[in-house]
């Protein structure tokens, strides 16, 4: 029975390693949802293109993203890249994954921001002579973010905890830690225990600098 007692000193010991493995969560996830905002917007601004076969093509990419799981994108990305030639290390091709999977979510919430923006504002800066890229820049995009964040501030924390996927490619990241560590005590109640307070506590503070982005967003419009 005492082995499913929490032993609080051996927590302790553990929170060197595991954090080394946090490192390795967050730096996937702040790679990941830096290349999934910058595709999604890619993916966005290409799909609303009126060249048929272009906004087409990225429609079915899309879907083909959101209708496949990530673990499977995972796998495929981790043994098809080397068959062509394009070797990365395991933390690389899991950052790729993540990032292409939800920049097809962020390109819809992008996609959603930008068609509520009142088509008077792109009227008015025809009327202006402003460019397309001026319009979109300094017009629209500034007034779509707003409603957009808490959306995109989702799909960075749900990636944040889809991060333990990548330990299928063999990114030792923090629950790969744990399970290692786990292992070779086989103590896992402090390990994962750990873990989960980690996630949590990561996520609340992600939670709250978006909500604090909306607040400060919110009195720049007032």
């Amino acid at each position: 029975m005492e082995d499913n007692v929490f032993d609080v000193s051996y927590a302790i010991s553990l929170l060197p390693v595991l954090a080394r493995g946090f490192l390795v969560t967050l730096e996937a996830t702040c790679l990941g949802i830096t290349l999934a905002l910058v595709l999604g917007l890619v993916l966005a601004l290409a799909r609303r293109q009126r060249v048929v076969w272009l906004s087409r093509l990225t429609g079915f990419l899309v879907e083909l993203v959101r209708s496949t799981p990530l673990l499977v994108q995972l796998y495929f990305l981790f043994f098809v890249l080397p068959s062509i030639g394009l070797v990365l290390s395991p933390l690389a091709t899991g950052v790729i994954a993540l990032g292409v999977h939800y920049a097809a979510y962020t390109s819809e919430v992008y996609r959603a921001g930008i068609d509520a923006v009142p088509r008077g504002q792109w009227e008015a800066a025809s009327v202006l002579r402003f460019s397309r890229a001026r319009t979109f820049t300094s017009i629209i995009l500034p007034q779509a973010i707003p409603p957009m964040l808490p959306a995109l501030g989702n799909y960075a924390i749900a990636m944040f905890k889809d991060t333990p996927l990548l330990s299928a490619i063999t990114v030792i990241e923090i629950v790969q830690t744990a399970q290692v560590a786990g292992s070779r005590s086989f103590r896992y109640l402090e390990a994962f225990t750990l873990v989960g307070v980690f996630f949590l506590l990561a996520s609340i503070v992600a939670a709250g600098g978006v909500s604090a982005m909306e607040k400060h967003l919110a009195r720049q419009r007032s």
